[in-house]
């Protein structure tokens, strides 16, 4: 008597196909030796919890049906700070959904920062150049996953000190 066993585990597929004692072993195998290997994985691959990210945010950004909103005053904000609440806060929202997009236009960061195009442009080159901000291939702009990573662990923490 034959025995198929179909496994999908984190977008793995497999089947083992055999008696019950062979596919036994072979789905055990299999476990034993992509289980740890995924753990690894995951420890490698840089991922940000959207949780965490808006409760890291909490108090200074907020999405309304307007768009991303920062509440600090850009008075007590570097250039680079508010580039990266405004750009925080439309990724928060088009994570959550109430907003379509997870980038803003330079022309909307212009706006924001309320500097001219060059002052604009410099900053958001500096700010990709650090690897937190990316910069898409229409030319609009959003934070990096390590730019995220970055906010939450070190640089909120700072403007929330000083604010």
């Amino acid at each position: 008597m034959s025995l198929t066993v179909r496994v999908k585990y984190m977008g793995m597929e497999k089947t083992f196909v055999g008696d019950v004692d062979s596919v036994w072993v072979n789905v055990n195998r299999f476990f034993s030796q992509m289980v740890p290997l995924i753990a690894i994985a995951r420890r490698a691959v840089l991922t940000v919890n959207l949780e965490e990210a808006i409760r890291a945010g909490e108090g200074l950004v907020a999405v309304a049906e307007e768009g991303p909103m920062v509440l600090v005053s850009k008075q007590r904000l570097t250039d680079n700070e508010s580039l990266l609440l405004k750009l925080l806060a439309a990724y928060i929202g088009g994570r959550l959904g109430v907003l379509d997009r997870i980038w803003l236009s330079r022309e909307e960061l212009k706006g924001w920062l309320g500097k001219s195009g060059k002052i604009t442009g410099t900053r958001l080159g500096e700010l990709c150049h650090e690897g937190l901000v990316a910069k898409t291939e229409e030319g609009r702009y959003r934070l990096s996953t390590f730019g995220i990573k970055q906010l939450i662990e070190e640089i909120l923490p700072r403007i929330k000190r000083k604010t």
